[in-house]
């Protein structure tokens, strides 16, 4: 069994180590350049060009015949193919690998909608490339998957909802259009249609911070043992003080902080600040 998945996920290097997963990178063009994630260019050089220009990126997903020559050419070695990708309410890259699966018989793809985007996809593509490896069969892997996906949040904040307008996004932000100006929203990822859900709207970025811990709590008592990864678009200061919050009132696992990928970095742009978390009990020991 063999894992697909697109460039939305968030994986560290530390986090991939010893593990096979095939990406299908996302697009961005940029001042005239167009960029394959994770292939042509990796985060830190994406944030440092976001912030020399003025000009704001597009993306595109991958096309159903990209998705069908990787499928292809895994379904030589091992036709059984679980395809993780970001959330259908976010964007229709999984449109495309379902066409392109039905453009290669040969290879038996059972598509993931993770109704999720960046840490929390790739927790679940962790976790099931962690199962395949020990060898468990396909069934008891999707429902793991979907144990993890039912008991992980994300919630994020960001400085600017320009890029968030430019490219679209703000359309699954009912009540931010009426006051755009000198706000940080707080934002989610609601787990029926995967779309992003407002949680409130603060003045300062300590203050949306605080709310982050704030929602948490509202989720998990005061020291419950929680999962966590801190992801973000380039502010190490937004990382640490959300991870000293989070330590007062929370034990702590942490995987390691990332950047947000550039695929999803082109809708939120620099400054954001996000966690991931679950409770650690979800997640069986996986060599």
């Amino acid at each position: 069994m063999q894992i697909v998945t697109d460039s939305s996920a968030d994986l560290t290097p530390e986090q991939k180590a010893g593990l096979e997963i095939h990406y299908v990178p996302l697009t961005f063009t940029l001042d005239g350049k167009t960029y394959r994630c994770g292939e042509d260019i990796q985060p830190e050089e994406f944030y440092r060009l976001l912030e020399s220009t003025k000009s704001f990126p597009n993306t595109s997903q991958p096309s159903a015949g990209e998705f069908a020559e990787v499928y292809h050419k895994l379904a030589a070695n091992d036709p059984e193919i679980l395809s993780f990708h970001i959330s259908s309410g976010l964007s229709g890259t999984i449109n495309s690998a379902r066409i392109g699966a039905g453009t290669v018989p040969e290879a038996k793809v059972t598509l993931v909608d993770t109704k999720t985007l960046s840490g929390a996809q790739g927790w679940q593509i962790e976790a099931a490339a962690k199962a395949i490896k020990v060898g468990w069969p396909k069934e008891k892997i999707l429902t793991l998957v979907k144990q993890i996906s039912d008991a992980t949040d994300t919630l994020y904040t960001l400085p600017s909802l320009k890029y968030l307008i430019h490219g679209g996004r703000i359309n699954h932000l009912k009540g931010l259009l009426a006051s755009l100006l000198n706000i940080l929203p707080i934002i989610g990822v609601e787990k029926i249609g995967g779309t992003y859900v407002q949680h409130g709207k603060v003045r300062t970025m300590t203050a949306a911070l605080n709310k982050i811990v704030e929602l948490v709590l509202e989720k998990h008592p005061p020291g419950s043992l929680l999962r966590l990864q801190i992801l973000h678009g380039n502010n190490l200061d937004g990382v640490k003080f959300l991870k000293q919050k989070l330590e007062e009132v929370f034990k702590c696992k942490w995987l390691p902080s990332s950047l947000i990928a550039p695929a999803l970095g082109a809708h939120t742009g620099p400054g954001l600040v996000g966690v991931v978390f679950a409770p650690e009990s979800v997640f069986p020991a996986l060599a």
